[in-house]
């Protein structure tokens, strides 16, 4: 899949693998069914393997969600996502400055970033984000230091800045559409999908709602 065109549609459902949900089941095997349920992009998000095994996965990754035509993108490893030449990478506030990343990766690779607030937001934006992950917003079963933040976050956030805004955190079906009217293209999901006994039919689930709030944004 060349030339890719990074679209906001893409994050309407944007999954982030997490290990420790997957149990005998292969990262394939799980992102697979994932995408069959309607995910739009994925994110692979591995913290505890090496840098090789980081890079056989990524790889075998890029190849079943191009096979798809799904966008894939690495957490934080912005080498990893140059050596598998996956489509982007994520970054945190502590991870390395966005013109760095794209020093390394070029123009043609997608970089999104997390934020908290307005200020981080602006300032992503003006760095050259292509993207803005905002969160938590409803806490984090990944991250125990995660903070909440509100609806008129959300909406200061998207408000402010031009590029399209992804919600993260805690997100599930019971409480996704809380977010619609925030401005937001999307929300970003992890045990909402990976941590379900039906992987496939809890992102069917997600992306109806997802949906759902698109069309709100929309009107």
């Amino acid at each position: 899949m060349e030339n890719v065109q990074f679209k906001k549609e893409d994050l309407r459902l944007y999954a982030v693998t997490d290990r420790r949900w997957i149990k005998r089941q292969t990262i394939e095997e799980v992102v697979e069914k994932a995408i069959r349920g309607g995910v739009t992009m994925v994110q692979l998000r591995e913290k505890e393997l090496d840098k090789n095994r980081f890079l056989q996965e990524a790889i075998a990754l890029r190849t079943l969600c191009h096979r798809y035509g799904i966008l894939l993108l690495i957490n934080d490893d912005v080498e990893i996502c140059r050596l598998a030449d996956a489509d982007g990478v994520h970054i945190g506030q502590e991870d390395m400055e966005i013109h760095r990343a794209r020093g390394v990766l070029g123009d043609g690779k997608i970089i999104g970033v997390t934020v908290h607030n307005v200020i981080e937001a602006v300032h992503a934006q003006q760095a050259g984000a292509d993207y803005l992950g905002a969160g938590a917003a409803f806490g984090s079963a990944t991250k125990k230091d995660a903070h909440p933040i509100s609806r008129a976050d959300y909406c200061n956030i998207t408000a402010n800045v031009q590029i399209p805004v992804v919600a993260i955190g805690g997100i599930c079906p019971e409480n996704v559409e809380l977010l619609s009217g925030c401005g937001l293209s999307g929300a970003a999901v992890i045990s909402g999908i990976f941590a379900q006994r039906d992987i496939e039919q809890a992102a069917r689930t997600m992306r109806k709602h997802c949906d759902a709030m698109w069309s709100e944004r929309r009107k």
